[in-house]
């Protein structure tokens, strides 16, 4: 596990589903092969339907079986309205996420397969997402919350099919548990996991279109490269605000120009996330087309013309902070 780059000891997200008990398997096996601590379990009851708490103390006796430590987590809080997945996400990497802190344990590993990868790819094409959104999920990856920004998300399993990994339990003996919200017809996932055995007839087989989304995550590796570099020569922190060589901005393809911006607004704002992509536009095209005035605000920063003694890269300077610093005007 360490050709992934993942600090160890690591945790284990264990649903107690095929996936992630495979996984777990595999994970026990390795450390043991190599005189390493084995991984702890970590389960979370997100309380959101009758048997949950039995499946939860099911999985941890799964893993205790197997000789690991485990430890479950139940979610707080009346169930959510809305957004269910999202919800029993954020509480799951944050019940999870919080026990790792304070026992200094730095990586998780979870479950995802190569199926997940296909799923996430047409999911987010559904949603118009973007090149980044398009792209492959990584081996390697920061911690889904930015509260937890020391720590890392592992995906070994990312080339392996789901169907690989249930036969390598009955090769092992080994039952799971099957998660009945996977098959309820209310969540995206789930909708989109019924359609795949029409696509994968159809020649869109989940290998295939894992595939594609690892061209695009070359693709937005080189982005990415091409990004910092124009970052390093078109802007420069001036105490709590950041000088930006719009002419820099403008010279960059457009592609690379809207992702140094949004990374100059995050930065600036402190977000973790990248503001809204049309308003990103529109800004963007103030900029470009010269009609940015006196300013605008996106993103928690207010963007402007500097003032004479503040332009460090000539008239078409421009001025980066965060709103709240204004205190009513620019602060030139």
């Amino acid at each position: 596990m360490r050709g992934l780059g993942a600090p160890w000891p690591g945790a284990v997200a264990l649903s107690g589903g095929g996936d992630s008990l495979a996984l777990m398997h595999l994970l026990a096996e390795w450390a043991k092969a190599q005189g390493a601590v084995p991984p702890v379990a970590l389960i979370v009851d997100h309380a959101l339907r009758e048997g949950s708490a039995s499946e939860a103390r099911r999985a941890a006796a799964f893993a205790r079986k197997a000789g690991l430590a485990a430890h479950i987590f139940t979610r707080g809080g009346p169930a959510p309205k809305s957004g269910i997945e999202a919800a029993a996400r954020d509480a799951r990497y944050s019940l999870m996420g919080a026990w790792m802190k304070k026992h200094g344990v730095a990586a998780l590993y979870v479950g995802h397969t190569l199926n997940d990868q296909a799923e996430t790819f047409l999911l987010r094409l559904g949603r118009g997402s973007g090149l980044d959104g398009l792209s492959a999920m990584r081996a390697m990856a920061p911690f889904p919350l930015p509260e937890f920004a020391e720590l890392n998300l592992a995906r070994p399993l990312l080339g392996i099919s789901r169907a690989s990994l249930r036969a390598h339990l009955k090769a092992l003996n080994l039952s799971w548990l099957e998660d009945p919200m996977n098959s309820e017809a209310r969540f995206a996932r789930s909708r989109i996991r019924s359609l795949m055995p029409a696509l994968e007839a159809a020649g869109l087989s989940p290998s295939r279109i894992a595939d594609a989304a690892a061209h695009l995550a070359r693709a937005r590796a080189a982005l990415e490269l091409a990004t910092q570099a124009v970052l390093a020569r078109a802007a420069r922190p001036d105490g709590a605000r950041l000088l930006l060589d719009s002419q820099a901005l403008m010279a960059a393809p457009r592609e690379v120009g809207l992702r140094v911006l949004a990374a100059l607004l995050m930065a600036v704002s402190g977000e973790a996330y990248r503001p809204r992509f049309e308003a990103l536009e529109r800004l963007f095209d103030s900029i470009v087309s010269g009609t940015l005035g006196r300013g605008a605000t996106l993103h928690g920063c207010r963007l402007f013309p500097a003032a004479r003694t503040a332009q460090l890269f000539g008239p078409k300077t421009l001025v980066l902070v965060r709103e709240s610093s204004r205190g009513g005007k620019n602060p030139r």
